[in-house]
């Protein structure tokens, strides 16, 4: 017997007006009680936000008095047999139409990303360009690249083996910020402890700090993050308060 495909989307309700959701709110109620799926919020037909949730009745409801109460007048919902791939695919339409009331871009958990292979790919493919342009006379350069790009990644890896914030980060990407001098400054913490900010990486919180004060600093006191209560404190009330 042939196995049944799973469709990803089962049902689905779309342009439908806010005043529609205010005036007959139990019949829409009843189409999506207690069901999963992805919404969109509409401005006069342009995407404002993407969002998921468990139970969409309850979700939609809260939109008409929280922070995006005035930004919408249309909606559309798109429900889900289960939520196996629900969160990629409110990330995937969130990273392509990025709505404007969405704080957050979108994530996937294991995708890859090709940017730094396309990087490598690119330079080797204009190596090869420049040699065969010159009939041979850029490989002698070429090469001395080649020899001593080795060794320079070799120190990199070795300055940058472990971070300061490995023990701390419970596996999960989050945001850290800090005001200097008027001006707030934002960066992510991965997984793996290291501190992306403007494009590169630091293994600890002072390191990543001096790029914007451009001296010695205490990074555990100079970022901020938000707790489990929402609430943004310094970076070192995390270490505290994962120390035995």
């Amino acid at each position: 017997m042939a196995k049944r495909s799973r469709h990803l989307v089962i049902q689905h309700l779309e342009n439908i007006s806010r005043t529609a959701l205010e005036k007959y709110q139990k019949i829409i109620r009843e189409y999506i009680k207690d069901k999963k799926g992805v919404y969109a919020l509409y401005r006069r037909d342009k995407l404002k936000y993407v969002g998921l949730a468990t139970d969409l009745r309850i979700r939609l409801k809260t939109h008409l008095t929280d922070r995006h109460a005035q930004t919408w007048d249309k909606f559309s919902i798109y429900l889900t047999e289960n939520d196996e791939h629900l969160r990629e695919l409110e990330a995937l339409v969130v990273r392509i139409a990025a709505p404007k009331e969405n704080r957050q871009k979108g994530k996937f958990a294991k995708s890859e990303n090709f940017l730094n292979r396309f990087r490598r790919d690119v330079a080797r493919f204009q190596r090869k360009e420049l040699d065969s342009l010159f009939c041979g006379d850029g490989k002698q350069e070429t090469q001395q690249r080649a020899e001593t790009a080795p060794k320079r990644i070799k120190k990199k890896q070795k300055v940058m083996k472990t971070a300061s914030l490995a023990p701390y980060t419970g596996d999960k990407f989050f945001l850290i910020k800090a005001n200097y001098k008027g001006k707030e400054y934002q960066a992510t913490v991965h997984k793996d402890g290291f501190i992306k900010f403007n494009g590169e990486l630091y293994s600890s919180p002072s390191t990543a700090a001096k790029q914007i004060t451009k001296r010695e600093m205490d990074g555990w006191h100079f970022w901020k993050y938000k707790n489990e209560n929402g609430e943004w404190v310094r970076l070192d009330e995390l270490r505290r308060k994962k120390s035995p």
